[in-house]
């Protein structure tokens, strides 16, 4: 017998402005009865499939490194298309690993400093993957 995730779940002060930045991330509405000053909030995959990302308030700030993230795939812009527009959503660069060939990474943090990282979309991957 397994077990399968039914949510991950984000520590936050704001449940209401974080599950708002992290929908706008994903494209996972809202859950119909989220309101501003609620101590959790939901994002339902819009397809039903995958996890729902749970949002919980909690008293405490983070203080240190995340012990778990998430790393995001684009799936119809490029990498640092992707960067640009989750900087602009409020999300901060945490740690620049992207290389001067395309490959690699960024670490970006959401705006309560939960770290994530945005990788190379499929497309991207693909032009430098081995050949032969």
């Amino acid at each position: 017998m397994t077990s399968r995730i039914e949510n991950v779940c984000i520590d936050c002060a704001d449940t209401y402005a974080l599950a708002g930045f992290w929908a706008e991330v994903l494209g996972y509405p809202r859950h119909p009865e989220d309101f501003p000053g609620d101590p959790e909030a939901l994002l339902v995959p819009p397809d039903g499939v995958g996890p729902v990302v749970f949002f919980q308030q909690v008293p405490e700030g983070k203080t240190v490194k995340n012990r778990l993230h998430f790393c995001l795939q684009p799936t119809d812009r490029s990498r640092d298309e992707e960067v640009d527009r989750l900087l602009a959503l409020g999300a901060s660069m945490a740690y620049d690993r992207r290389r001067p060939d395309g490959t690699g990474w960024a670490v970006l943090a959401d705006p309560e400093g939960n770290e994530f990282c945005v990788l190379r979309s499929a497309a991207e991957r693909a032009k430098t993957a081995p050949t032969g």
